[in-house]
């Protein structure tokens, strides 16, 4: 079995559904007592957050490349970066290290084309709906048409994720939108929606709406099963 490399901690809420995901993976993979061989690095997601906001990518990704080295050291044979925004700077991760990066955005992928999906919505933080570094991977690498809420939409999901999610709140009223949100994407023609934020799987899943959801989180772990073991 593989080591797997986590760099986690942006939030640790998530990256604690990644710990459970692999875990639970790995001991129905292997039965028994069998749990995954694991090296994480969880950075502290405040000074993360600013720079984000800020603009300053080039920090971020010092920061990112730095723990991804300490990650490498540690004896981890692959690396996940257990975020969505953050992969905005895995080009400049990979530079950094010699291990495989498993792409967030290529496992997803890869659920859309075996299912033969199209047209998908996407949910995540302003960063990842609107920049390109997600959206355009999919298209361009896949074919997939990616559609992104309105701007007062998208406001709405980057604030429940920031101010609520992150901290580990989970609000009703903040759920109702998402399910909102989602419902329209699916009416401008989505025939499903990726939960391209790892957190947002903490809020909505798939017993709340019959439109399909992608939980990125569950995919991204999934495929590290798949691949250590």
């Amino acid at each position: 079995m593989k080591t797997i490399g986590l760099l986690g901690g942006m939030s640790w809420e998530s990256t604690l559904g990644y710990y459970r995901k692999i875990n639970e993976g790995v001991k129905n993979t292997l039965g028994g007592l069998h749990s995954a061989k694991i090296v994480m690095y969880s950075v502290d997601f405040g000074p993360i957050e600013k720079l984000q906001h800020a603009g300053d990518w080039e920090g971020t990704a010092k920061i990112l490349s730095d723990a991804a080295k300490n990650i490498q050291a540690a004896g981890a044979d692959f690396l996940l970066i257990c975020t969505n925004t953050m992969h905005k700077v895995a080009p400049e991760i990979e530079a950094a290290i010699e291990i495989p990066l498993l792409h967030i955005a290529d496992a997803t992928a890869e659920i859309l084309v075996k299912e033969d999906i199209k047209s998908v919505g996407l949910l995540g933080t302003a960063f990842t709906m609107e920049q390109d570094f997600y959206k355009g991977r999919l298209t361009n690498n896949y074919g997939i048409k990616v559609l992104v809420p309105n701007e007062e939409d998208r406001e709405i999901i980057h604030k429940v994720i920031y101010q609520e999610l992150c901290l580990g709140k989970i609000e009703s009223n903040s759920k109702a939108e998402y399910l909102r949100i989602i419902n329209a994407l699916a009416a401008q023609g989505a025939e499903a929606v990726i939960l391209g934020c790892t957190e947002i799987g903490m809020l909505v899943n798939q017993t709340d709406t019959n439109v399909r959801l992608l939980d990125t989180t569950v995919i991204h772990a999934e495929k590290a099963v798949e691949y250590a073991t």
